[in-house]
């Protein structure tokens, strides 16, 4: 396993991310393809065994119990100080009207509710899973830092915004001497790289680490186009991503597929070794629910692709209509 600093901070992290989304209770929240904590355990042993220290969770994901479960196999697998959690808040958790938001009173109870899921005293990063728009951002930074200042949180990050949002936020905490965000979680993969035009500049020039959530592109770049999935078939946030482009996108697997016959490897490797190429990219966040996607994740960290390869799978992109930021 590589190990690389998260943005310019000095807190190393794998260079694989280790997405926990698709570990919760099945009938718990909107996931209804998400393994049981029995199932899961074994990707968390295997992650562990594998070098990987860095894992990412979200208050939301299959209402909390994705964090509680995550939890308990570091307790019952890993020195908590050894790895590095990240979790997040913003998404509806409660019906009343505080229930959900960046606000300090919904912060302030939703990083105390995820400690007590976690069983943690505090979490190496805390995200921002969106940007609120009903509350002002000097909010939303001043209680973060205070989060941070009362050691619950080591670090801060945000997640998918617009860049001049983003910029916006780092410009306000320089401003007044409150905590910076360190790392930038957006959508990002062969299929969407609209990041590019300002989120991926903005994160290499302020030094800020880049961990990209679906960088398999929902497991659309590991398969042929046509393959149907039981996640594919009930992921309705996915379904919403991949709609704009469909012609390009079809083009761009095809390539991937191509790419992985003549090495002899499968597509997810090939997909992973392109975004692993990107400098500003500090750790994509996989999700595993087979064992061999543990595998793929780690084989990639030594495909190195020629530069036709990388050109080959660029090519056929075209711009696509903003999507993942809801």
């Amino acid at each position: 396993m590589e190990y690389i600093n998260l943005g310019k901070t000095g807190l190393k992290v794998s260079h694989i991310c280790l997405g926990c989304m698709t570990y919760g209770v099945p009938d718990r929240g909107s996931h209804p393809w998400s393994l049981s904590e029995e199932e899961s355990r074994p990707f968390y042993q295997r992650a562990l065994e594998g070098g990987i220290n860095f894992f990412d969770t979200a208050n939301v994901y299959s209402d909390g119990t994705s964090e509680e479960i995550l939890g308990r196999a570091i307790r019952d697998m890993a020195k908590r100080e050894e790895v590095v959690i990240a979790t997040k808040a913003h998404g509806r958790m409660r019906p009343d009207p505080n229930g959900a938001g960046l606000s300090r009173k919904a912060l302030f109870a939703e990083i105390d509710a995820s400690l007590k899921r976690l069983n943690m005293d505090y979490v190496d990063l805390y995200q921002t899973h969106r940007w609120d728009s009903s509350t002002p951002i000097e909010e939303t930074l001043e209680a973060l830092h205070d989060i941070v200042k009362a050691g619950k949180a080591r670090y801060i990050g945000a997640s998918s915004m617009y860049a001049w949002q983003f910029s916006k936020a780092l410009y306000l905490a320089d401003k007044h001497g409150w905590t910076r965000f360190v790392s930038m979680q957006n959508h990002y993969n062969l299929l969407y790289r609209e990041e590019e035009r300002e989120m991926m500049g903005l994160c290499a020039d302020q030094g800020i680490g880049v961990i990209p959530w679906s960088p398999l592109a929902r497991g659309r770049l590991t398969r042929k186009w046509d393959d149907a999935t039981e996640r594919s078939q009930t992921d309705e946030f996915g379904k919403t991503l991949y709609r704009s482009a469909v012609d390009a996108d079809r083009k761009i697997v095809e390539r991937v597929a191509e790419i992985a016959a003549q090495r002899g490897i499968p597509q997810a490797q090939v997909a992973l070794a392109w975004m692993l190429h990107k400098p500003v990219v500090t750790a994509p966040i996989i999700g595993a629910s087979k064992p061999h996607h543990l595998e793929d994740a780690f084989a990639a960290l030594t495909v190195k692709l020629d530069a036709e390869e990388i050109a080959a799978l660029e090519e056929p992109y075209v711009p696509h209509a903003v999507a993942g930021f809801a």
